[in-house]
């Protein structure tokens, strides 16, 4: 009969050094409580984080106090200049926020609406996986695809959609040639490719919504419309304000879709008359256009404090971490 016990003098030795046990890097032990494996496991995205959105974050900041030539790739400190400029001296600017603040509250409100109301026709009405993956077909295509779709579609001589309402006596439509269509026509593009991505994000939230209330709520008489505006909204609302965080900040970043649609047939990007020219377009324009990078980077700047702000007012209106279902 064999033992495993050690023998008394390895026992003593044992207490007389005693020694940690070993650790290994892949593995949690009580002791570092697993700060090191979700370091080895952070370790790519801090990498990628450090190198393609820190550094060259400061180093735009920094970029923003000069006025640094693209051609030339240097600058001089000026200070505020920049900034002073964009509020004092440069109509373009404001224009171009009046155009993307425009912009932002078409996609915003026809997105939102169209999204909210598809996911629940899906939740109430089909759990179809197949309807799921054609609600998200648009989003996997890319921008500049979406855009040249849309741009022969909707061509005022020789777009389909045109022929389309000419059978309902309608003339033709100038989508991206008229000062007063340009940007709703953007807007629809963009909630076209966007509104199943977003109607997909909502329906898992109507997921975790028990099915008990609504069950209950028909029990009492209440009309669809009811239980919609009672128990749907309300609970929906941390789902709905990361939604709209989402598209708010995706809004204000729209700039291929106007580029390759608003100067696609030999037009002038930001066309017609400037009334498309929103601010990241402006942006583009000014770093590789004018190769004024330091007056770019400074408008950049100035986008990231309004989008930052924004971001923090909304999720305290809408109150995004706290839910109803605890």
């Amino acid at each position: 009969m064999s033992s495993t016990a050690p023998p008394a003098s390895e026992e003593a030795a044992i207490a007389a050094n005693p020694q940690k046990p070993k650790q290994s890097l892949f593995r949690a032990t009580q002791g570092d409580a697993g700060w090191r494996v979700a370091f080895w496991f952070l370790l790519p995205s801090l990498i990628g984080f450090l190198t393609f959105f820190l550094i060259p974050g400061l180093r735009g900041l920094y970029i923003a106090f000069t006025d640094w030539n693209l051609i030339a790739n240097s600058g001089s400190f000026i200070g505020l200049d920049n900034f002073e400029r964009l509020l004092n001296d440069d109509p373009q600017f404001w224009n171009s926020m009046r155009v993307t603040a425009w912009y932002v509250f078409l996609n915003i409100v026809s997105q939102t609406i169209l999204s909210v109301t598809i996911a629940v026709m899906m939740d109430r009405l089909t759990n179809s996986i197949f309807v799921r993956g054609v609600m998200l077909l648009p989003y996997l295509m890319p921008n500049v695809i979406v855009a040249l779709l849309w741009l022969w579609m909707l061509d005022g001589n020789l777009g389909v959609v045109n022929d389309f309402l000419g059978f309902f006596g309608i003339g033709p439509v100038n989508f991206f040639t008229d000062t007063t269509n340009v940007i709703p026509t953007i807007a629809g593009i963009n909630t076209w490719r966007h509104m199943g991505y977003t109607a997909l994000l909502i329906f898992a939230g109507l997921q975790t919504i028990p099915k008990g209330l609504y069950e209950a709520g028909a029990l009492d008489g209440s009309t669809e419309a009811q239980m919609f505006r009672s128990i749907t909204i309300p609970l929906l609302r941390p789902v709905l304000a990361l939604v709209l965080v989402l598209t708010i900040v995706g809004s204000f970043q729209v700039f291929d879709t106007v580029q390759v649609a608003t100067g696609g047939l030999s037009g002038q990007p930001g066309g017609p008359a400037n009334a498309s020219r929103v601010i990241y377009l402006y942006i583009f324009q000014n770093a590789f256009n004018f190769n004024d990078m330091g007056y770019a980077a400074a408008i950049s700047v100035v986008l990231v404090i309004l989008l930052l702000v924004v971001t923090v007012i909304q999720m305290r209106l809408l109150r995004a971490g706290e839910s109803d279902l605890a």
